[in-house]
């Protein structure tokens, strides 16, 4: 069963990294966490700021599909994996000792990254009209799911 899952993981992986199709926008929320009132960008502005990004990002693929396939307890880093069910694009920023990343997700696609192990981030984001904003301790590869 987890074969699978990684299987579909890596799957999803590879069509995101092939695809080209990144502007859709619509309203929702995110289903994972509770949204926080705080001073934020507008929907224009993170779509703005996602079309920005978007030119540039380069997507950690390699090392996120190896930490997932191996597993290693001896690697330093992990992966923090968000998929984006919404129907908005989103930028999520990923902050922590040292750390600072924001990665462009668009809608319907998983946005990732490689983290150090045992330290808290932050990660937060516009998801269409709602905030999405928490904090984590990251030990080992985490996944979170944004959805309408």
């Amino acid at each position: 069963m987890k074969e699978k899952i990684i299987f579909g993981i890596c799957l999803s992986f590879l069509f995101i990294s092939c695809s080209t199709n990144y502007n859709t926008t619509s309203s929702s929320s995110p289903k994972s966490s509770q949204p926080r009132a705080t001073s934020t960008p507008s929907v224009s502005q993170t779509e703005q700021e996602y079309n920005t990004l978007i030119k540039t990002y380069k997507p950690e693929t390699a090392d996120v599909l190896t930490d997932l396939f191996n597993e290693n307890s001896n690697n330093s880093k992990t992966s923090v994996t968000v998929t984006n069910k919404s129907r908005c694009n989103m930028v999520l920023t990923i902050t922590g000792k040292n750390y600072s990343k924001k990665i462009p997700i668009g809608a319907g696609k998983i946005g990732y990254a490689m983290v150090l192990k045992n330290q808290n981030y932050n990660l937060s984001g516009m998801v269409c009209n709602s905030v999405y904003q928490k904090t984590q301790f990251v030990s080992s590869s985490y996944s979170i799911t944004l959805s309408n």
